[in-house]
């Protein structure tokens, strides 16, 4: 069977989820049986994700092989089984960088290049790239249909329905269609004026995914059918829902499943299974506990940013039937008010990862709160970190033990750039990026969540534990329970006389899912709940 593509676009307003929609296609493909795969086109001309800051971006999320991509490709992880590259998330800065090497280099032979034909095919052929073995390739196009920027990535997927045959190729088009409470009517209008503007650009959409509050009713369907000249059956209704995880039955409800088999063509590889999902949300919607938790982050104010860790949060939740509610609080609130103010009721702190200076000193008075309160502690990257520099100023009573990263003119700081980096020049050479393995000490707390002695985690960080404090810091009773054993790097600490204190140098969240909860956020939600029913009266 020749390779299939289903290429998604969104009109209307942006923010309709598109990446919800190509994961959940994905995941109801994999549910009969399909092998897929899922690639995301954003119009910016950044390279990658890696330099955006997170209220413009939101999250970057990080793959196995260390790229630094849109968090879209975090859904597509969390929905089906694919793991995705640095190859699937493809910008205009990264196609017009590689052209432009091409054309330095004289590839092209003195030829004029174009946007077509040069960055056209470039843009086809990194579609070709992740295509490899896999059943259907579903291409998420970021944007909005009549954005000068994405022009260029619509016409190279008009010119790869011709190359691999018409066949092989679907267009799926997200819209909007608002219910108008003055009138008290649904409104097709916006979506008609959307596809017009994406036949005038040559696609004509063979499914239309209409983004509403309320099922479509048969009447309106037939409309948007006959205006849009899409088939009936192929108007599906994209209802907002209570659970991102309740996308794919929805979709699965409005048939949208069997109108893909049947448009490409798609072998009936078995009766579509999708008990996993309706496990999921039988526990995200009617959970048997519930716990707090506070978030103490510098981004707090665009959730985005912490997508990842929000959804890791809610596994953790799914394993022990609990609904984890977050009460988020801003570093520099605490730097104000103190920590106590912010923590009451809640049953566990969690510092998640983040740059710069902003901020540091609240996030190091939370850890220092949870510590001496026997709250359940949880610290990522930059909250392991904070949590290196708080015990080495209040236990080991080491003055000067500050972060480089806020204090550059520290001597010693306990938390360092290597060596080897600051001879660096270029910034982003400095950073660890991606899967390293990690060997975890006997006997620990973090061998026992992980049931397995070495394991391997997605990392995004510059500064690393100065091994020079390791003796003292371990001999006032921190535990280094996890390391990356080719540079004898600090990854994972401990305090072996507290509920819950564990903090990790990498990004666990990256590699969480609703059905295979990452075994830290399952441990930390399990403490968090434990505290809960200990502090009852």
């Amino acid at each position: 069977m020749p390779t299939k593509y289903i290429f998604v676009t969104g009109g209307v307003v942006s923010s309709l989820g598109k990446g919800l929609a190509s994961a959940s296609i994905g995941s109801l493909l994999e549910a009969r049986g399909f092998r897929v795969t899922l690639q995301k086109m954003d119009p910016y001309i950044n390279v990658d994700a890696g330099t955006m800051s997170p209220y413009q971006h939101g999250e970057v999320f990080v793959t196995d092989d260390g790229g630094e991509t849109d968090l879209d490709l975090g859904h597509y992880e969390r929905f089906t089984s694919a793991r995705v590259t640095r190859q699937h998330n493809v910008t205009t800065g990264k196609v017009y960088f590689s052209v432009i090497q091409k054309e330095r280099r004289g590839d092209y032979l003195g030829r004029t290049v174009q946007v077509i034909p040069h960055i056209t095919d470039e843009i086809k052929q990194s579609i070709r790239r992740v295509s490899d073995g896999v059943d259907v390739v579903i291409v998420e196009i970021g944007g909005t249909v009549g954005d000068i920027e994405s022009l260029p990535f619509l016409e190279a997927v008009r010119q790869l329905k011709k190359d691999v045959g018409r066949d092989n190729v679907i267009y799926i088009h997200l819209t909007l269609v608002p219910f108008m409470q003055a009138s008290q009517e649904l409104k097709t209008k916006a979506t008609q004026h959307s596809v017009k503007e994406l036949r005038a650009i040559g696609i004509q959409p063979d499914i239309l995914l209409c983004r509403t509050d309320r099922y479509l009713p048969p009447a309106i369907k037939s409309k948007i059918s006959l205006f849009c000249d899409v088939e009936e059956e192929a108007v599906i209704t994209a209802k907002d829902v209570d659970s991102i995880y309740e996308v794919p039955l929805v979709f699965h409800r409005e048939g949208l499943d069997d109108i893909i088999v049947k448009l490409l063509d798609l072998p009936q590889r078995r009766p579509i299974d999708l008990s996993r999902w309706e496990a999921v949300i039988e526990r995200v919607k009617s959970p048997h506990h519930a716990t707090s938790v506070a978030v103490v982050g510098k981004y707090v104010e665009l959730k985005d940013s912490y997508k990842s860790l929000i959804e890791a949060l809610a596994h953790g939740g799914i394993a022990h039937d609990a609904r984890v509610e977050l009460q988020w609080v801003d570093a520099e609130a605490i730097e104000r008010d103190g920590a106590a103010t912010h923590f009451a009721g809640v049953h566990g702190v969690l510092v998640p990862g983040g740059f710069g200076d902003r901020g540091i000193e609240g996030k190091i008075e939370a850890v220092r709160y949870a510590r001496e309160h026997g709250l359940p502690y949880f610290g990522i990257c930059l909250g392991m970190q904070c949590a290196i520099i708080e015990f080495a100023r209040h236990v080991c009573g080491l003055a000067d033990a500050n972060s480089a990263e806020f204090d550059p003119g520290t001597p010693h700081p306990v938390v360092d750039l290597l060596p080897e980096q600051r001879n660096l020049a270029d910034k982003g050479g400095t950073m660890r990026l991606g899967l390293y393995p990690i060997v975890l000490a006997e006997g620990s707390h973090a061998s026992r969540l992980y049931g397995e002695g070495i394991i391997q985690e997605r990392h995004r960080h510059r500064y690393e534990v100065n091994n020079e404090y390791l003796q003292r810091l371990e001999k006032d009773g921190l535990r280094v329970s996890g390391v990356w054993a080719e540079k004898q790097l600090v990854e994972i600490i401990e305090l072996a006389d507290h509920p819950f204190f564990v903090a990790g140098q990498f990004h666990p969240e990256f590699r969480s899912r609703p059905w295979d909860p990452h075994p830290l956020f399952a441990g930390f939600v399990g403490a968090a709940l434990e505290h809960q029913r200990s502090a009852r009266p």
